[in-house]
């Protein structure tokens, strides 16, 4: 039959980190990369007699998020026990969360080339529940053996569940990117996939086109990069294919993607939710949020990254916000950001680049409240361009760049004054990002870097090209307007790129007559 004969269903099952300081049942550290071993307490590793104790800053984080995809906050939810052996989990079971979740339903918006959506689709979220991470076994260096690092057991998680709503690999990457993105800007998880702050389970299956029946599936475990979802994704749904064209049936099954073969191979058969045997722990109290919590939480909560874009665009977007708002009152999140408040009118290309992390929507806010609303495409332009590059250059993000959002706009206030060239402007932003002058006024100033912008100036500037130049001049009333950008060279070298650009060619054309 071919690929093209059947549609992929693929649903996420994904483990966000929440970036509190300590761990989501007693006071040890989450901080990454300490010796192993080091950062698990007595609760950690289960010694008897010891007791959990909830931590109030994991579930704001959940809170947080459940109002950010539109979902339903459950005034009542509750902890479960999920039983099963591994050697990194010392007490026996998982701390989670089954039949009561904190968060249901909700969804994300996201843009991926479509047929028939114009490029935009919604998914649907089933669930977003909290639960502790279990340690981690370690292979590499022990030769035959295995090490346990329970440095991790314990570190609060939000695993955010999706419906089977994506039939691409482009969409399920589309997904994971916008939840991503979601979850770092509203400040509940780091996002850092490298060290396993964020990681995708994908739950793939197979139907012929036209089918209404889900096939079996398989779930992909802990991929931790968008390239390796994608690979896996696409390597899975051709294998179930071509598994069932021979005459096989697909066995429901747990499988690990080898990055360096590009194939996913079984671990162990799927497991269902009565092999773990859930029942409610008993030393911990079912969770209450109350309407007083969410409101506040909503409260502290900065404007979602579609609120920025519609006024960054100009787009009006309110009555979609207060249609998905899951609060009786309206609140304005776009009232906690100043400059939120403005509308700039900005490419929705460009809003969607300034906005792409939070850091970088809050610089641009910063630099604009300086440079002036009028200036804001400036800003935007040397954002996405010059300072991104350097940027990237040195491996740094913007929270650590050398030119701040202050000075940035300081320079941009010259370029708009005719103070300072475009083209002297690079100069200038690389000394802000040397460090060799605190702010553009003081090296435009050291360097003599300042516009001539003088009319009398410049005029004699032209003359004196004009009468150097006379082959030029003949060849420009001769037609030819290369010859016309020669004397504009000839006059900017003369004032040692000084010269205003737009002055230096207006007072060239009426020399000429042109």
């Amino acid at each position: 039959m071919g690929i093209a004969n059947w549609e992929i269903v693929i649903g996420l099952e994904t483990h966000a980190q929440l970036n509190t300081a300590s761990k989501i049942f007693s006071g040890a550290s989450t901080a990454f990369g300490a010796a192993p071993n080091t950062q698990a307490c007595a609760v950690d590793i289960a010694l008897p007699g010891v007791l959990p104790v909830l931590n109030r800053g994991a579930v704001e984080r959940a809170i947080r998020f459940g109002l950010a995809v539109g979902g339903k906050i459950a005034p009542r939810s509750v902890f479960a026990r999920k039983n099963y052996f591994y050697p990194d989990l010392p007490k026996g079971y998982q701390i989670s969360q089954f039949e009561l979740p904190v968060v249901s339903g909700g969804g994300l918006h996201i843009k991926v080339s479509l047929p028939d959506t114009a490029g935009e689709k919604f998914v649907r979220l089933t669930r977003a529940h909290l639960e502790e991470d279990a340690g981690k076994s370690l292979h590499e260096d022990f030769h035959g053996k295995t090490g346990i690092d329970l440095n991790r057991a314990g570190t609060p998680l939000l695993e955010i569940v999706s419906e089977p709503d994506m039939r691409s690999s482009a969409e399920a990457v589309a997904y994971a990117k916008a939840l991503h993105s979601l979850v770092t800007w509203i400040d509940i998880c780091d996002g850092n996939m490298q060290e396993g702050s964020f990681r995708c389970d994908a739950n793939v299956s197979v139907r012929p086109k036209g089918s209404t029946t889900l096939g079996t599936r398989r779930e992909i475990k802990n991929l931790n990069s968008f390239r390796f979802l994608q690979q896996a994704i696409d390597h899975e749904a051709q294998w179930q294919i071509n598994e069932i064209e021979e005459g096989r049936a697909i066995q429901q099954a747990t499988v690990l993607f080898d990055p360096d073969t590009g194939e996913t191979r079984a671990m162990r058969s799927k497991e269902e939710a009565h092999d773990y045997r859930y029942f409610p722990d008993p030393d911990l109290l079912p969770l209450e949020i109350t309407e007083v919590w969410k409101r506040e939480v909503q409260a502290s909560m900065p404007p979602l990254r579609d609120d920025v874009i519609a006024n960054l665009t100009a787009v009006e977007q309110q009555a979609r916000i207060d249609a998905d708002a899951d609060l009786d009152v309206k609140i304005d999140r776009a009232a906690r950001w100043a400059w939120a408040e403005l509308q700039y009118g900005l490419p929705i290309a460009d809003a969607e680049t300034i906005t792409a992390t939070r850091a970088t929507a809050e610089y641009f806010g910063q630099c604009v409240e300086v440079a002036g609303k009028s200036n804001a495409k400036f800003c935007a332009n040397w954002i996405i361009g010059e300072l991104a590059a350097s940027l990237n250059r040195e491996e740094k993000n913007i929270g650590s760049s050398p030119v701040s959002a202050r000075q940035l706009a300081g320079m941009i206030k010259r370029i708009a004054d005719g103070t300072l060239s475009s083209k002297l402007a690079k100069e200038v932003f690389d000394a802000l990002w040397n460090g060799e002058g605190k702010d553009a006024d003081a090296i435009i100033e050291a360097r003599g870097l300042k516009q001539i912008s003088d009319s009398g100036a410049l005029e004699k500037i032209i003359d004196e090209v004009l009468a150097a130049n006379p082959k030029s001049v003949e060849e420009f009333r001769a037609g030819k307007e290369k010859a016309f950008n020669a004397l504009v060279g000839q006059a900017m070298k003369a004032t040692k790129g000084k010269g205003n650009p737009q002055q230096v060619n207006e007072l060239l054309r009426k020399k000429l007559g042109a």
